[in-house]
């Protein structure tokens, strides 16, 4: 073999390596429901504590389907569910309005073992899009499905329909009228990126991310943000890692941001921590705001956000079980 052939050799060696050998019996999650100015001079106690109390119900929910040895998928989707009926967060139930007043509603999920995807976007009758960003997956025909066609492929599969008027709240549609009525910016009305999302780490050694929103307040013509795009709010791939997004879309997908942390690790061999605040550097860099989720295959869950806060929560099987909200 020449000298090239064999540093081209060792080099694609390097690249296809796992970044951290996973630990038999090992799992670990982390989850979001949005980054923003969440400071906690501007929550009640009351209000600080049901937030708490819905990321530690929602992080238990996936951290016992990877105890009783689950996939990172059902983790993933356990998680996501219990987050998109409760109406405290932009995802499912509680979504941000339109400028129209319609709640639209994106989700993408990917399976790290054989890089299956299934993202929608823009559907308003579909009671978990958690659900049904899986079932496109899980078909394989398609990646990314919109719209009507998402809504008849939801029918299709039995995947559970509800009225559109069940995903809306007064509280929403008050910040959608005063955002008009004072030609307010969507982060002057609810100061945070109302995504949801989670990574998972599974005994078997797989990863999987999922991430669901309903956009920011007052969207217009048709506008898609980065949840949903494989590769910019949601990605997983064994070899290196998993991560869901949550913050300003347009510029999380000009950087690549959840591809770029994964091709970092698996081509730099860095660390999850290190690639996560690197990309999210470069975000904010072009001057995009919010936060990162991300899961390795050595057990590492790690966040990186530049928000006074992120709400956030992480479990592992070493004995980590932890929420948070502000930066601190």
């Amino acid at each position: 073999m020449s000298p090239i052939a064999r540093i081209i050799a060792i080099a694609a060696l390097i690249a296809n390596a796992p970044v951290h050998a996973h630990e038999p019996g090992g799992w670990s999650l982390a989850i979001h429901g949005g980054a923003g100015t969440l400071l906690r001079e501007n929550m009640s106690a009351e209000q600080e504590a049901d937030y708490r109390a819905a990321l530690q119900q929602a992080l238990d929910a996936g951290a016992a389907v990877l105890k009783d040895g689950g996939t990172a998928m059902d983790a993933i989707e356990a998680v996501i569910v219990l987050l998109e009926d409760d109406p405290k967060f932009n995802a499912g139930r509680g979504a941000v309005f339109t400028w129209d007043g319609r709640n639209e509603l994106d989700a993408a999920f990917m399976d790290g073992r054989t890089r299956g995807a299934g993202a929608i976007a823009g559907v308003t009758t579909v009671k978990n899009p958690i659900r049904l960003a899986r079932q496109v997956m899980d078909d394989g025909r398609h990646v990314f499905l919109s719209d009507e066609g998402a809504e008849q492929f939801a029918g299709e599969n039995g995947l559970e329909l509800v009225p559109p008027e069940w995903f809306a709240t007064e509280h929403r549609r008050r910040q959608l009228e005063a955002m008009k009525a004072h030609n307010l910016s969507a982060l002057d009305i609810e100061f945070k990126f109302g995504t949801v999302g989670a990574v998972a780490l599974d005994q078997a050694g797989n990863l999987a991310a999922g991430t669901s929103t309903g956009g920011m307040t007052g969207k217009r013509w048709g506008r898609i943000g980065d949840a949903p795009v494989i590769g910019a709010g949601t990605y997983a791939d064994n070899r290196a890692c998993a991560v869901s997004a949550t913050g300003s879309g347009e510029y999380f997908i000009r950087v690549g941001v959840a591809s770029a942390i994964c091709a970092r690790m698996r081509l730099k061999g860095e660390d999850a921590q290190t690639a996560a605040d690197t990309v999210m550097g470069e975000v904010g860099d072009l001057g995009g705001d919010g936060g990162v989720i991300v899961a390795a295959p050595g057990g590492e869950a790690v966040f990186s956000f530049n928000t006074p806060g992120m709400y956030r929560g992480r479990a592992t099987s070493t004995g980590v079980n932890e929420v948070a909200i502000f930066a601190e």
